[in-house]
């Protein structure tokens, strides 16, 4: 499989054939501990490569409205649609994330970064801060596994992701994950990252 080609159509198949291993059925722990922690409903949320969108559906639970859930595949938007069918149509992005235009206070990362052909990663670190209003942040979960070229998922580890975020974003907290699901364990890292 070559890196190329994980366009839109390569991932609406992976969707239609259920090849989704990336996929749990659930939001996962650490991302879950810490949205119970946020205190302000009303701000703006992101939630991009947003596959069948568990974030988004636990957040709405939770009160919280003002959330944007972006794939660029169809089919998993139409999946978040139908559990959660009050959900703003506006809401729900198909599109390449490189071509969004708006600000949001929280950008929440799952299982996207890992999907992107590497040589994006740069253009990935601008773009989030150029969606970021001042002081918002970035936060969620990087796999911490050797980066080679067979993927996705393509990993990375901790020296890594800081040399590519440090001039774009302060480094509030980069460190292994204490309660991924138990495929996970020791092979991804919490992060919340703030736009400079």
């Amino acid at each position: 499989m070559k890196k190329n080609n994980l366009d839109a159509n390569y991932w609406e198949n992976r969707y239609l054939n259920q090849n989704t291993g990336w996929d749990i059925g659930e939001i996962s722990n650490p991302i879950k501990k810490y949205i119970n922690q946020i205190p302000d409903k009303s701000i703006k949320i992101l939630i991009p490569g947003a596959g069948n969108s568990y974030e988004v559906e636990y957040l709405w639970k939770l009160g919280f409205k003002n959330i944007y859930a972006l794939d660029i595949a169809e089919s998993p938007l139409k999946n978040l649609k139908k559990r959660i069918p009050s959900f703003a149509n506006e809401q729900c992005l198909q599109m390449d994330f490189f071509d969004l235009n708006m600000k949001f206070d929280l950008i929440i990362e799952q299982t996207f970064f890992c999907a992107l052909n590497p040589s994006l990663r740069k253009n990935y670190v601008l773009k989030m801060n150029d969606l970021l209003n001042t002081n918002g942040k970035l936060s969620g979960l990087f796999f911490d596994f050797e980066l080679t070229e067979n993927g996705p998922p393509f990993g990375g580890n901790k020296e890594i992701y800081y040399r590519l975020f440090k001039d774009n974003f302060k480094i509030k907290t980069l460190e292994s994950s204490f309660n991924s699901i138990e495929g996970r364990k020791d092979k991804e890292l919490f992060f919340i990252f703030e736009k400079k």
